[in-house]
């Protein structure tokens, strides 16, 4: 009785992580959640952001391009996804490049650099739009005070634009996989 009894609570409680955790994830905000050994899958712990306009690519520290493209070490870098292929994408680190007559915009690595990468899209991928999820992109969906998309779209839309566009970017590495990509709204 007392067995059965802890199963239940057990259940209960994995399953009210796991709702606090979506719903988290779909407002946009960073959660942390803390499952026990048993649980069926694994939290996506917190990282540190990079500044969304940052100016300079941001390092790998211990990462080896000379051994050909591979997945980036775990946390959030600011780039684009460059090629999918299948469920497998190569994305690049970007940085903000000031203009003198506009704003400014993003720019990758030039021509020859070899800072790039390469990881699956997990299933479980969560992807949040600027534009939201329809192919015709003019809905903004942005968090006002941050740029960043808050429209939770599904992973074949995200397959699907990212084989259009290059779209800024924070992505989520977790595990050699990417786990989270949200997009950086630019007009």
């Amino acid at each position: 009785m007392k067995t059965s009894t802890r199963y239940i609570l057990a259940g209960g409680a994995v399953a009210a992580l796991t709702l606090s955790f979506v719903s988290t994830a779909h407002a946009g905000t960073r959660s942390t959640v803390t499952l026990p050994a048993a649980a069926a899958f694994t939290a996506i712990p917190t990282f540190k952001a990079p500044k969304i306009f940052g100016t300079t690519f941001q390092a790998d520290p211990g990462h080896d391009f000379t051994k050909g493209v591979h997945s980036r070490r775990d946390g959030i870098l600011r780039g684009w996804i460059t090629h999918v292929s299948g469920v497998k994408a190569d994305y690049e680190p970007i940085k903000w490049k000031k203009g003198t007559q506009a704003e400014g915009h993003f720019v990758g690595p030039p021509e020859g650099d070899v800072r790039a990468y390469s990881s699956p899209i997990a299933k479980n991928v969560v992807f949040l739009s600027a534009f939201g999820c329809k192919a015709s992109m003019q809905n903004m969906t942005v968090d006002r005070n941050t740029g960043l998309g808050n429209k939770r779209c599904s992973r074949s839309v995200l397959i699907k634009r990212a084989k259009q566009y290059e779209r800024p970017a924070l992505i989520t590495v977790y595990k050699g996989k990417i786990v989270r990509v949200q997009e950086i709204y630019t007009p």
